[in-house]
């Protein structure tokens, strides 16, 4: 069986296929990569016969309507999915053979109405269902989305073999896919809860979606093939519950500094003046990337709870860092709205930094 996941991003894209026939299936394409795709799937002499989506995205473009027009291969959805431009709607408990492998459609609305899953060999591909680890689950607040529908497709899930490796449609923090067992352990929307609990517990914490997100699914809807056909932070854990931010906030014009200038702010007394504040999860910073000595670590989905811990910093000068630089601006953007005024983000993030070292 091929199995890869194709992307370098949070949202995954999943190669399926059957070895013997040479024929495989994209799951959950992103427009911006559908040329690396199509050159891949060449490259290895395969046939691309399938393209599927565990739910409409609000969060990029999909690749599937310019995949579909550019292979002709069949682009498979669930039947309550609005997307104009599918060719074969599936229902719950559907099993079919796309490429050559066994998949069968498990119908998981909560997230969207048109939510599902793919249960193949060992594996649960689980869409915007089931995230990892304390990445819980998609929210629940777009259109379509429901907190009671969501607990009912998660008990779905908790009945399945634990032994199934869950391989979510997003991975904002760099966890490993793991199995449906150690998720029931550690994942925060698998713990014990009534159906009226989980509704309070995650309604309770919604903020709704952003504007910006409804223009993704009005793109994705009319099968959109344009790059630029909705406005979209980068960097953000946006299909998280609390993960939006608004146009107003990451639109805001943030001074950019090179690792160059950086390491000229550490010398002497300026480096009394200045904070780095590391924008990456708490487990990120345990990678080979590592962290800067006296960096503060607040992740960018925590910082406007948390204004308060950086109000003793707001007359210095604050540098934002992450892995390449996205969240960072994410971060200064947030800053600035909020009265910080000398916020700089790092060119490239930690990745330009250790870059910088080895070229010394």
């Amino acid at each position: 069986m091929i199995f890869k996941q194709l992307n370098k991003t949070p949202c995954k894209t999943y190669l399926i296929g059957s070895e013997t026939r040479k024929e495989v299936t994209l799951v959950d394409p992103v427009l911006q990569f559908i040329n690396e795709y199509i050159s891949l799937i060449e490259s290895e002499g395969l046939k691309l016969t399938h393209i599927m989506e565990t739910h409409t995205h609000a969060d990029h473009i999909s690749g599937a309507g310019a995949l579909l027009d550019r292979t002709g291969a069949v682009y498979v959805m669930h039947q309550n999915s609005s997307v104009r431009c599918v060719s074969y709607r599936v229902a719950d408990g559907f099993e079919f053979h796309p490429s050559g492998i066994h998949v069968k459609i498990i119908c998981t609305p909560g997230h969207t109405n048109d939510s599902i899953c793919l249960l193949l060999s060992g594996k649960i591909l689980t869409g915007d269902t089931l995230f990892l680890d304390e990445g819980g689950a998609g929210r629940t607040d777009l259109p379509g989305g429901d907190p009671g529908k969501h607990w009912e497709s998660l008990q779905k899930i908790m009945k399945l073999p634990e032994h199934l490796i869950v391989y979510p449609a997003h991975e904002y923090r760099g966890h490993k896919p793991s199995s449906l067992g150690e998720q029931k352990k550690v994942n925060p929307n698998l713990q014990s809860r009534s159906k009226e609990e989980y509704v309070k517990w995650l309604s309770g914490m919604e903020l709704g979606a952003a504007d910006w997100m409804i223009d993704v699914l009005k793109a994705n809807t009319t099968c959109s093939q344009d790059p630029q056909a909705a406005w979209i932070p980068e960097g953000t854990p946006s299909c998280e519950v609390k993960g939006t931010i608004s146009h107003e906030t990451t639109g805001l014009n943030v001074s950019a500094i090179s690792v160059a200038e950086m390491q000229q702010r550490f010398t002497g007394e300026t480096h009394d003046k200045t904070l780095i504040l590391d924008v990456r999860e708490p487990e990120e910073l345990k990678e080979e990337l590592g962290v800067l000595d006296g960096a503060v670590n607040i992740p960018v989905g925590q910082i406007e709870q948390r204004l308060d811990e950086l109000e003793k910093y707001k007359g210095k000068e604050i540098i934002t860092i992450c892995c390449r630089g996205g969240r960072g601006h994410v971060a200064a953007s947030i800053l600035l709205k909020n009265g910080f005024t000398k916020v700089y983000n790092l060119t490239g993030g930690m990745t330009a930094f250790r870059n910088a070292e080895k070229t010394r």
